[in-house]
């Protein structure tokens, strides 16, 4: 069945194929600077957090003082931050490798983790490389990948945004 044609003689298919290569290239955008981002955090021979360690020990300390409860510790706090760190990985996997390689995203999410800390290990004797870091990172590229879904999915069915093909009305007799 082919798409009725909008005004114009563009149908409502074409028009959602255009949405979806506008996301496509705002993606790539994207990636390159989050890939240049993410390759200066985790191969920085110093731990990116080491200015604001005690601060956070800090704020973290007074928080708790003052009523925050006991699991919103430093290594909490590390631990959601790597998993806010690999939420593109997902995201951006999915929009760019397309929803039915969805599995490509975490995947991609889980081998970049695991290198990142394996580098680490090796090379960078200022850093700790930990399971604890991969697993977060993983957790962070699904959260990315389900996000992407969602967000796929309502670009697909989401009305194209345009004028109004015109209606057939029927006059009324009596």
């Amino acid at each position: 069945m082919h798409p009725l044609p909008r005004s114009g003689g563009v149908s409502m298919n074409d028009a959602r194929l255009r949405r979806h290569a506008s996301l496509h290239r705002l993606a790539i955008v994207l990636s390159v600077a989050y890939l240049a981002a993410l390759a200066l955090i985790a191969f920085w021979p110093t731990p990116v957090d080491r200015g604001a360690h005690g601060p956070l020990i800090s704020i973290l300390a007074s928080l708790q003082r003052h009523g925050a409860p006991d699991w919103l510790t430093y290594n909490f706090v590390e631990f959601a931050a790597n998993i806010a760190l690999f939420v593109p990985v997902g995201l951006l996997g999915v929009i760019l490798l397309g929803a039915r390689r969805w599995w490509l995203a975490i995947s991609a999410g889980f081998v970049a983790s695991f290198f990142i800390e394996f580098g680490q290990l090796i090379f960078l004797p200022g850093r700790f490389a930990t399971v604890n870091d991969v697993i977060a990172n993983t957790s962070g590229a699904v959260i990315g990948t389900v996000g992407a879904l969602v967000v796929l999915g309502l670009v697909h069915v989401l009305p194209v945004a345009g004028p109004r093909p015109p209606t057939a009305h029927r006059s009324y007799t009596p």
